[in-house]
């Protein structure tokens, strides 16, 4: 018989022996069931004494043990499993509840834990890191095994080279280099699983951040949400009670007007965070002059300036500076710094702007006295879902995305924006920088002073753009949302016009057809037909080329206002409705004249 055919190699695919040890019985089945895929065999014990009775009948290649157990713990079972020689190499992994100490962990390890894992357990992270741990098993005892084989192919070339050592010199030779060649295969494949645990102990950590991450977002959304709807339903209560007051009544209803607006703008800064982030906004251009979007924004926070007592100061150069940009979108960035100012500081606070040339660039400097910034977290104020943490009740709470949005806004125009602290009770300042036009002619006011509930003249004029009655026209109001439907139904009545409802698809073109309406306000997302069938059916009627149709829904997307434009409609306004805008629209429509841009 040739040493070929007496020498086996040995393979990894033999089942190995896992031992788990926890004395609550429930635990176990659920480690069983988790690690029973790997289809190795899994030995069960209820208390370290147990497990040691296992392990002098059994060698194991894996310990899964229980750190909080009666009697004896998992550390003291763990420190006398290692005393003996036999199990002194044997991986364990310790399952904890708790929260375990650093020196906790240094114990653990000094006694031979090779890894933590904490309840409740995540099926998948459990059973790949006992997956590793038996693989590096199988692979230890194939090196063994393979070793027993060689030592034993030595003897018998020993004893075969006594008699025939010149025949048998070239098949020593032969054999190894063919040894050789699987100890290099063999290191080869060690770096490589060493590697690949170590890829996997990475991501493992990023996936446990970004699950931290989206656990903490959640969170401040779900606070964020809940605190403008707990005014909004207290006030409704109120306005409930039959003994209600006018005034009652007008205060009642700026609490709702004003939480709903929290509610739209934080709803749009998630979408414009959504958008940029996949690239869905673009920035137009046009020449501009820094003090037309200054003006908008300060005219934006206004309303907080004044319930906090503060004042802003506007400091413009003489000269005019000038950029080219999106207006909406410089004025979104620069009300977003301002809000956050007016949000970090003290009431009777001051907040300033200061516009200045400085070479090729435009820029703009907010300063606060509020509560000021750490050194330690000025680097994240611009991430997504970052906000100065609560160092007492002066820090209020927020999703943390608004100047990440300024950062994405300032950078697609080319720009950049910095922030600067002393620290905490030091104030802050916010920088943003923009590419400057060259030529500049126009004149603008210098040092300008808004305290508490004053505006400059265009802010006033553009507040009261749009006041002009509204001639009464005949209004057709679509919505399955019974509450949006009357309560949108009222408004209209009340401003003057004749109102007719439909509360699904097909009694909307009944009425339609019925009462040839000269506006219709339409819902997208309707029962048994949707609005974009009944504007195409409106479209296809003689009569229905005259109506004025108008989209209401909760999409707001470019995508969207697509759709709406190529079902026939003539407008696109996005939920929650604000009722000085349609006010505005209807006023511009001229009478027997049936469409407008699409908006």
């Amino acid at each position: 018989m040739s040493l070929e055919s007496r020498t086996v190699l040995p393979t990894v695919s033999e089942k190995v022996n896992i031992l788990l040890v926890d004395d609550q019985p429930a635990r176990l089945l659920s480690y069983e069931t988790i690690l029973s895929g790997l289809g190795h065999n899994l030995v069960l014990a209820h208390s370290g004494l147990e497990a040691l009775e296992k392990l002098m009948q059994h060698d194991f290649a894996v310990i899964l043990l229980d750190v909080s157990m009666p009697g004896m713990d998992g550390f003291e079972t763990a420190a006398l499993i290692h005393q003996h020689p036999r199990f002194e190499k044997t991986p364990i992994i310790f399952v904890t509840g708790v929260h375990v100490t650093e020196l906790d962990r240094l114990r653990g390890y000094k006694l031979g834990a090779v890894d933590y894992v904490y309840i409740p357990v995540v099926p998948e992270i459990l059973r790949s890191k006992v997956g590793v741990l038996v693989e590096l098993h199988q692979r230890g005892r194939e090196l063994r095994m393979l070793n027993q084989a060689l030592e034993r192919a030595n003897d018998e070339l020993t004893r075969a080279n006594a008699s025939l050592q010149a025949e048998k010199n070239r098949e020593l030779e032969e054999l190894n280099r063919v040894l050789r060649q699987a100890n290099l295969e063999l290191e080869t494949a060690n770096r490589a699983l060493q590697i690949e645990i170590s890829e996997r102990a990475r991501v493992e950590q990023v996936l446990k951040e970004a699950d931290r991450h989206k656990n903490e977002f959640l969170a401040m959304l779900a606070h964020e949400l809940r605190n403008p709807l707990a005014p909004i339903r207290n006030a409704v209560e109120i306005m409930q009670r039959e003994d209600l007051s006018d005034a009652q009544r007008v205060w009642t209803r700026e609490i709702i007007e004003r939480q709903v607006g929290h509610l739209t703008r934080l709803v749009d800064d998630l979408l414009d965070v959504s958008r940029i982030t996949r690239g869905k906004i673009n920035v137009s251009r046009e020449p501009m002059t820094v003090g037309d979007f200054i003006a908008r924004a300060a005219e934006t926070v206004q309303p907080h300036l004044t319930d906090k007592h503060q004042e802003l100061l506007l400091d413009l150069p003489e000269e005019a500076v000038r950029v080219e940009g999106d207006l909406t979108r410089l004025t979104q960035a620069v009300a977003n710094v301002l809000s956050n100012a007016v949000k970090y500081t003290d009431e009777g606070g001051r907040i300033q702007v200061n516009v200045r040339a400085q070479g090729s660039w435009a820029e703009i400097r907010v300063r606060d006295n509020g509560i000021g910034i750490p050194a330690d977290q000025l680097p994240k104020v611009f991430d997504l879902f970052t906000q100065v943490e609560r160092a007492s009740e002066r820090a209020p709470g927020g999703l943390g995305i608004g100047l990440a949005l300024v950062r994405k806004l300032v950078e697609m125009h080319g720009g950049s924006v910095t922030a600067h602290s002393a620290g905490a009770g030091e104030g802050s300042e916010f920088v943003i920088r923009l590419p400057r036009l060259v030529e500049q002619t126009q004149q603008m006011l210098s040092t300008q002073t808004l305290p508490t509930g004053m505006l400059p003249t265009e802010f006033s004029a553009a507040a009261n753009a749009g006041s002009v009655s509204v001639p009464g026209r005949r209004i057709l109001i679509v919505d399955d949302n019974r509450d949006a439907l009357e309560s949108l139904a009222t408004l209209m009545q009340m401003a003057g016009h004749q109102v007719e409802t439909a509360a699904d698809g097909e009694l909307a073109w009944q009425a339609a057809a019925d009462c040839r309406p000269e506006v219709m306000l339409l819902d997208l997302g309707l029962p048994k037909l949707d609005g974009y069938e009944v504007a195409r059916r409106i479209r296809a009627q003689e009569w229905g080329k005259s109506v004025v149709l108008v989209a209401l829904t909760g999409w707001g997307q470019d995508e969207d206002r697509r759709r709406t434009r190529e079902a026939g409609f003539d407008s696109h306004m996005v939920k929650p409705l604000n009722v000085d805008l349609l006010t505005e629209f209807l006023n511009r429509l001229p009478d027997g004249s049936p469409s407008l841009t699409h908006s």
